[in-house]
């Protein structure tokens, strides 16, 4: 597995004077995702949790749906100048029957760690329609529970506290637990990570959980959200205009800037609510 972080050396300049010292870097690196030996994308990523990566990413593109739909992952083809493996091309085997993907989820060019759609096929694809339709979801919460969710999910970013450069993304349930949290130079591939893992865990739909994310809401996320049947995504930070649009089309209740006990509801309020049935 590739090194999650890596150590440099800086000049460190401050108003008392400067001094060289090794500091903690989050590791970049490429990942191409391949189905059945063909080059499907290749996100720059964080390394870590890869197979739950790839299964997020083919659930959010609309590719499979359960874990049954993946017949095998296996890290492959992928070497240094010494040999060994670096564990940057993960070649997914589909299951019998399942389609292989169409030309619109292939990336005409790499994937940045910061935008999960640059260089679809076609723009067209970037809309997707849901096999679990967000509307769906019962889940509820009350804003005490949601504003305690931001600082359990930092408390949980081993690698930012030690970098400063992560993005992360969790899943939570009523009480205000968190499932599974996840860490990546894209906020994107933190999402898909906690999605991947879900599915791994039969857990998809996700119709009795929130997506909590560090940093903004952009309209792929709220996508992604979508396409594992989440109903509610809260946001540390803002949303985009589209973000709020896609989510209200969808059934989706989006909250941005949950800073402790201030918040901003843009859509689908009806699920969070001051006290939760039980």
């Amino acid at each position: 597995m590739g090194r999650v972080t890596v150590r440099r050396p800086v000049r460190m300049l401050t108003a008392d004077g400067q001094r060289r010292r090794p500091d903690a870097l989050a590791a970049e690196e490429p990942l191409e995702t391949r189905i059945g030996g063909r080059a499907l994308a290749v996100t720059m990523r964080t390394p870590g949790h890869d197979v739950e990566l790839v299964h997020g990413f083919l659930l959010s593109e609309g590719v499979i749906t359960s874990p049954a739909d993946v017949h095998s992952a296996r890290y492959c083809d992928s070497v240094d100048d010494s040999g060994r493996n670096t564990y940057n091309v993960l070649d997914v085997a589909l299951a019998e029957g399942v389609p292989a993907p169409d030309a619109s989820v292939e990336r005409n060019f790499y994937t940045t760690s910061s935008c999960g759609v640059c260089g679809k096929a076609a723009l067209d694809a970037v809309k997707l329609k849901t096999s679990f339709p967000p509307a769906d979801s019962g889940f509820a919460v009350t804003p005490a529970i949601l504003s305690t969710l931001p600082d359990a999910l930092r408390e949980q970013q081993k690698v930012f506290a030690s970098t400063g450069g992560l993005h992360a993304a969790g899943l939570f349930d009523t009480d205000g637990k968190l499932l599974v949290v996840r860490e990546d130079v894209g906020r994107h591939n933190a999402v898909d990570k906690v999605l991947g893992w879900a599915l791994l865990n039969n857990r998809i739909p996700l119709a009795q959980a929130g997506l909590l994310v560090s940093g903004r809401a952009s309209f792929e996320l709220v996508q992604k959200a979508a396409m594992a049947g989440i109903g509610l995504l809260a946001a540390v930070s803002a949303p985009s205009s589209l973000a709020v649009e896609l989510a209200e089309e969808s059934g989706m209740t989006l909250v941005g800037f949950l800073r402790g006990t201030s918040m901003n509801l843009y859509t689908g309020d009806h699920r969070v609510l001051e006290t939760v049935p039980s």
